[in-house]
């Protein structure tokens, strides 16, 4: 019984506060929206294919050889990033950021059992996200042969500037979804703490439970 009472006093709740938890709601997916829209700045991606790949003599491919190749891929990564990698980059694309800032900007990623990686770079602008790109993958894979003393590095497709580039993000509808949400979880709590330091008597049930004494009578509105 207290159960079934308990449910209804929290639909009870919802029902009275409902116009709160709408302009909780509102409110936070306006605030997101401004952000997404006019705040954040979007951020390009552009991607180049490396093929880790070591030159052989022969016909016969060596299996083993094909799994080293794979193994140093991990290698490669922190290659990459490095100092004197990226030091060269900038000097020559004339980038006006440290070797720190550049390497934020650069992800490798690759399938498990493969020997191609993407190398990607996020910018806030696409044809510079394609510059650098293409600018970090030739100096890698011209330096490698010289930090490395092995040629298997082969690039196997350059990064293109899209005629209409898309923002990987912000996700403005993503993100106003979740600040809906967010703002229906705290509009549900902000009801309940209203409701829980309401005193106004509101029912003959607060009354007879704040005096502790039994209802004898009431007297009807007229309407």
């Amino acid at each position: 019984m207290e159960e079934a009472i308990s449910i209804k006093s929290i639909f009870t709740t919802l029902k009275e506060r409902w116009k709160l938890i709408l302009i909780t709601m509102v409110f936070f997916a306006l605030i997101s929206g401004i952000v997404s829209y006019y705040l954040l700045k979007p951020v390009y991606a552009a991607s180049t294919q490396i093929l880790v790949n070591q030159k052989h003599s022969g016909e016969q491919v060596d299996s083993l050889q094909i799994q080293t190749d794979i193994g140093m891929i991990n290698t490669y990564s922190e290659i990459i990033k490095s100092p004197v990698i990226l030091q060269k980059v900038i000097d020559e694309l004339n980038l006006k950021q440290n070797t720190s800032q550049l390497g934020e900007k650069i992800t490798i990623t690759s399938k498990e059992n493969s020997q191609i990686f993407l190398l990607t770079v996020q910018d806030s602008n696409p044809a510079n996200a394609v510059k650098i790109a293409n600018g970090v993958s030739e100096i890698f894979q011209k330096e490698n042969k010289n930090i490395m003393n092995i040629d298997n590095i082969s690039l196997l497709a350059k990064a293109k500037l899209q005629e209409n580039p898309s923002p990987i993000k912000p996700n403005p509808i993503l993100n106003i979804g979740i600040a809906t949400f967010i703002g229906l979880l705290i509009g549900i709590g902000l009801a309940f703490i209203m409701e829980y330091i309401d005193n106004t008597i509101k029912s003959e049930k607060d009354l007879e439970t704040l005096l502790e004494l039994p209802i004898l009578g009431s007297i009807q509105k007229d309407s």
